[in-house]
């Protein structure tokens, strides 16, 4: 009887439990699907480097999923509250017929389990969809080698998904069975009954709040987005915070704010039925200041973790293909009062190298410095400005110096088509880290001259050329320059490049290899550090590069997309779930309003504007958050590239507009169909 009973409310509230199910199936399929990132990957193809990179991304996901599951698990909690305040009359009624509490406990307790089971099992057909497309994005960040890659289901990630979930349910029975035992028949048949009173608040107060929030909020935004390499940790804190809290008080004036301004016009405000739909508005606004603060942010961490999750993406194998176009370089410094100066080769031939055993193809050369051109020399009455945006640059660091042959020869070697040409007397600043490119442009278009080891010469363009010499996984280059070949000689030499193309055999064999570089390197290190002559040496490798930007890269990516789409649900869902709460308190007040002859398309329009305002005010205003908030972000991955953040922004908001727009319009449908009950 209780089972037919519960499958019965079941399949005549599928209308009410449209949010909880579609936050459900959304929740456990994007929980199995980054679960299931690490299977993926371990099926494929990858370098011996990359292997614990994907260990570890398993462990972070894992731990993230904890709190993932905690919010999801919040979501259901506040979900079942909305359910069980909609079928107050129906419990009323079971009550009223001499149905006990342990009973209608039974009921809501296998209605739980229909509805879990049933979302659950959707949730995870759709996630296992999902994470065969997944594979290519793995694929992409890893450079892996997909022959290998076949359709598969996570065993482990089903289990995880089901056990998490199992756990989250079981506080939602525990939950209900608590309401249940606190119910009152009295108060179940009053309820939506008490009607929320409009409390009009000093606009004088609100007007003045809202422009020192405002005030605030314009501080912060300049500092974040304009100031970004002066910030320091506890400052970058104190701006936050500033930040949450204008928030909070720009949503308490505009809920005071908002009735006032439209009651002040009074052919808007009596026109049709604004007057009721704006009422309802300041109410709901009034009543969830703080949560639509805490939805505001959690909309523009997710703006933000999104957009610089698929800028990373977009980026980063775009700059290990183009700026490590070989497979090894290594470099060495030689000292102030060096009396022989050494070659890379002759550095590891010591240490029982030959290079040429290794290498098909190779190219060296040497770099220069000149004791008159450094930092504060090339930016003179500028340094107070780039010692406070690099705090760290040392302002009597000499400047490198490279020949113009050595740097087009190099470029032959990359198999690039980036060639300088220069006359007597002129150089070319190469740089493309870009806050560093601005700042050298300032001075090239002084047309500031240089001494360059007793040679004057002057800027050939007022701008720096885009461009890089080391071996790179992203943007790197702070400034060097190009000068004329007979502008130095070997008395200013300051140190020596090799590069190196592997031979057939290495290549194959790339794991052995890169085992070997990396254990004749600290043969060399350990060399360099008794040898007078050498200050400094290092060696790195593609391979090298790749596995420590991947590592980076893919964990940023993924916890970016995961945080940011679970967020994002849960602003959905706790919007949704408060607009449908209101229209089922509400269903008197649109009886009234039919009874005194207000059309049913009016009325469905005047929900339309409810809903639209209700989504879109912590929208916007997260949207103005996330314009710094993004700048910000540009800023600290600048070196990682972020050319086309257009796109990830229009990827951004597409999700946003697919999640967030989904809940918009499953809320409006459904509040449209509350308050046509009882028509």
């Amino acid at each position: 009887m209780l089972f037919k009973l519960s499958f019965n409310n079941m399949r005549r509230s599928l209308r009410d439990y449209a949010v909880y199910f579609f936050t459900l199936i959304i929740g456990v399929s994007i929980f199995y699907v980054f679960n299931a990132t690490s299977g993926q990957a371990a099926m494929m193809r990858v370098s011996a480097s990359t292997r614990p990179i994907i260990d570890l991304l398993k462990t972070v996901i894992s731990g993230t999923s904890v709190l993932v599951s905690g919010i999801l698990g919040f979501l259901i909690v506040y979900a079942s509250r909305f359910l069980m305040k909609r079928r107050s009359r129906e419990f009323a009624l079971y009550m009223t017929l001499g149905m006990s509490k342990w009973k209608i406990s039974s009921i809501i307790l296998m209605e739980t389990l229909f509805a879990g089971i049933g979302s659950l099992g959707c949730g995870l057909l759709i996630g296992i969809g999902l994470s065969q497309l997944m594979s290519a994005l793995v694929a992409n960040l890893f450079e892996a080698d997909m022959t290998g890659y076949r359709f598969t289901v996570s065993g482990e990630s089903i289990a995880k998904t089901i056990i998490y979930f199992a756990v989250m349910y079981g506080v939602v029975v525990l939950f209900n069975g608590g309401a249940i035992t606190k119910m009152k028949l009295i108060d179940l048949m009053n309820s939506g009954k008490r009607s929320e009173q409009v409390k009009l608040k000093n606009p004088v107060l609100c007007v003045l709040i809202f422009l020192v929030s405002a005030a605030a909020l314009g501080y912060s935004y300049f500092q974040v987005g304009f100031r970004t390499f002066t910030i320091t940790q506890s400052a970058l804190l104190v701006y936050i915070i500033i930040g949450s809290i204008a928030t909070f008080l720009i949503f308490w004036s505009v809920s005071g704010m908002l009735l006032r301004v439209m009651m002040s016009s009074k052919n808007l405000y009596h026109r049709g039925l604004n007057a009721f739909t704006f009422r309802q508005i300041s109410s709901k606004v009034n009543t969830m200041v703080f949560s639509l603060t805490i939805i505001c942010l959690m909309l523009f961490i997710t703006i933000c973790a999104l957009t610089s999750a698929f800028s990373l993406r977009n980026s980063m194998n775009y700059n290990l293909n183009h700026y490590c176009p070989t497979d090894f370089e290594a470099f060495i410094e030689y000292s102030d009062d060096a009396e022989e100066k050494r070659t890379v080769s002759d550095v590891y031939a010591d240490c029982g190298v030959n290079m040429d055993d290794y290498f098909e193809k190779t190219f060296t050369f040497s770099s220069y410095e000149s004791p008159d051109l450094t930092f504060e020399a090339f930016f003179g009455e500028d340094c107070a400005e780039i010692k406070e945006i690099f705090p760290y640059i040392e302002m009597d660091t000499r400047m490198e110096l490279v020949r113009l042959r050595d740097y087009n020869d190099l470029m032959e070697f990359y198999g690039l088509e980036n060639r300088l040409e220069l006359n007597d007397g002129e150089y070319i600043v190469l740089c493309d880290f870009k806050s560093m490119m601005e700042l050298c442009n300032m001075e090239l278009q002084k047309n500031t001259e240089i001494n360059a080891c007793g040679h004057t010469l002057k800027p050939k363009y007022s701008e720096c050329s885009d461009g890089f010499v080391d071996m790179s996984a992203q943007r790197g280059n702070m400034g060097i320059f190009i000068v004329p070949d007979d502008t130095v000689d070997e008395n200013y030499s300051a140190g020596e490049r090799f590069f190196g193309k592997y031979t057939a055999e290495a290549s194959e064999d790339l794991d052995a290899t890169e085992e070997f570089f990396t254990e004749k390197g600290s043969e060399t290190a350990e060399a360099i550090g008794k040898d007078d002559n050498i200050s400094y040496g290092m060696y790195f490798t593609r391979t090298i590069l790749a596995a420590a930007t991947v590592g980076l890269g893919a964990i940023a990516t993924f916890l970016g997309l995961y945080i940011g789409l679970v967020f994002l649900i849960a602003c959905g869902a706790i919007l949704a779930l408060k607009e449908l709460s209101e229209s089922v308190d509400s269903i008197g007040r649109y009886e009234m309003l039919r009874k005194i002859g207000a059309e049913e398309n009016n009325i469905s329009k005047s929900l339309f504007v409810q809903t639209g305002i209700f989504f879109l005010l912590p929208l916007l205003l997260s949207a103005l958050h996330s314009v710094f908030g993004i700048k910000f972000a540009v800023g600290v991955l600048e070196s990682f590239g972020t050319e086309n953040i257009m796109q990830s922004v229009i990827a951004t908001s597409a999700i946003i507009l697919a999640i967030y727009g989904g809940y918009f319009v499953i809320t409006y449908f459904s509040s449209r169909g509350i308050i046509k009950d009882r028509k």
